[in-house]
């Protein structure tokens, strides 16, 4: 096998040398309004692609064509998340489950309504009679996102009825989904573990009688322990990723495939992948790295100057991992504030505090306020800047004692209700399939038989 890679890498090397000029676009071909690149128009908004009753994001507003700045807020089929938080903290208890409630069925649940959900999703918890051996111990994968993804599809052929796209049949599975995330990502974590870092191997299944989030840190863990503080608290984390609108990558490569009739596995799968990016979901993961690279090369991160320096070395491509991006400042929607990074960040410094880690949250706080400022600089729309939810999200987990490569994974076990919801609504009310167009840039060449072709590698 490895004589054979050998072979294929010196070939694609050799054929590729000269590639990369036929994959590149000419800018002239984006000039104007009528390129859509990424979906963005050219004042940064997104394209008008659809209607939703999910979710609302808001982060500014129009008037007379221009875009104005306002605090960020968002929405669960109109009820402002702030809320659902505010509520759930105060009272001591689990709002996941409430929320995927909210999102899956339109409306907040009565307590009869709420205890038959959860005893529901309890039982839905379980996986399928041999899926566990099958599909995620004997096919271990070093990255948890990409096993969650196969593991997705493969639930198809476990499935006795997977194609029909009835709305009965789309929330069973999507409620089958729901459940079983948190399930599958623990499980390929802990084999992850076993074959690629020569750690033991510890499978603890859930307990019908505990929230996900409850579970979620059960399972993970090898002695099964947790605090009440710290369940409460990825309970919030899993709130708050829950669900933003149909226009984020994750949601929309949801919608995209769902529109062309296939199944839920399919879609779902879909969805995984985009959110695994380092531009969407992995930014999370992206900022931790960012955050070590400052702590190892600023000798005072207590020093605002020494911080904003350094800042300035990322931006112009000389420090950090040379993208020119200081990961977790800025948003596509949001201007002012991220409401997501606001909720995180004030439950993140109790948390600190406990752990002994105000240092880390005080120089996260030194990232977002010289950030902002820089970033905003650079922008052409004299919009502000703010961070968004990736910058303390990370610290959250890793205060909760949650390894970097579970930080994505737990974002898509939060997600998976929104991209639900996305589905079944994509299903029921659209009825047409997305497809954007794409301009030509080619020039029509005439075929010529191969002994009169020249090598153009």
């Amino acid at each position: 096998m490895n004589e054979t890679k050998a072979v294929l890498t010196g070939y694609i090397d050799t054929l590729c040398r000269h590639l990369r000029n036929e994959y590149t676009i000419d800018e002239r071909y984006f000039i104007g309004d009528s390129i859509k690149r990424g979906l963005r128009n050219s004042d940064g908004t997104g394209v008008m692609a659809g209607v939703t009753r999910i979710g609302s994001v808001r982060g500014y507003y129009i008037e007379d064509g221009e875009r104005f700045p306002r605090p960020g807020e968002y929405y669960y089929r109109g009820v402002r998340v702030r809320d659902i938080v505010s509520h759930h903290v105060q009272a001591g208890t689990f709002g996941y489950e409430e929320v995927a409630y909210l999102l899956l069925f339109g409306n907040l649940p009565t307590e009869e309504q709420f205890a038959k959900f959860n005893t529901v999703l309890s039982a839905a918890r379980r996986l399928p009679e041999g899926f566990f051996e099958d599909m995620i111990l004997r096919a271990p994968s070093p990255n948890i996102m990409n096993k969650l993804s196969r593991c997705v599809l493969a639930l198809y052929s476990y499935d006795d009825n997977p194609d029909e796209t009835t709305i009965e049949n789309m929330m069973r599975q999507s409620i089958e989904l729901i459940a079983r995330f948190p399930v599958i990502v623990a499980y390929a974590f802990a084999v992850k573990r076993h074959y690629y870092n020569d750690k033991s191997l510890y499978i603890h299944n859930p307990k019908e009688s505990l929230s996900l989030s409850e579970n979620f840190l059960r399972m993970v863990r090898k002695d099964k322990l947790y605090t009440p503080e710290e369940a409460h608290l990825l309970d919030l984390m899993l709130i708050i990723h829950a669900e933003h609108g149909g226009g984020n990558n994750s949601a929309f490569a949801c919608r995209t495939l769902s529109s062309s009739g296939t199944d839920t596995y399919s879609a779902i799968a879909a969805a995984v992948g985009a959110l695994k990016g380092p531009l969407h979901g992995g930014a999370n993961a992206k900022v931790t790295q960012m955050f070590r690279d400052i702590k190892a090369n600023v000798s005072n991160p207590r020093d605002d100057d020494a911080v904003s320096a350094y800042l300035d070395r990322i931006l112009a491509r000389e420090a950090g991992d040379g993208s020119g991006k200081i990961y977790g400042i800025g948003h596509a929607v949001y201007t002012q504030s991220d409401p997501r990074a606001e909720m995180i960040k004030m439950a993140a410094r109790g948390m600190a505090e406990r752990t002994g880690r105000l240092d880390d949250l005080e120089l996260l706080e030194r990232i977002e306020r010289f950030g902002t400022e820089k970033v905003a600089a650079k922008r052409r729309d004299g919009l502000p800047v703010c961070a968004n939810v990736d910058l303390y999200s990370g610290l959250v987990y890793s205060m909760l004692g949650i390894p970097e490569e579970l930080f994505t994974p737990l974002f898509a076990v939060a997600r998976i209700a929104g991209w639900c919801a996305h589905r079944i609504e994509e299903v029921v009310s659209c009825n047409r399939i997305i497809r954007p167009a794409y301009r030509s840039a080619m020039r029509e060449t005439p075929y010529l038989p191969i002994e009169e072709r020249e090598d153009k590698n």
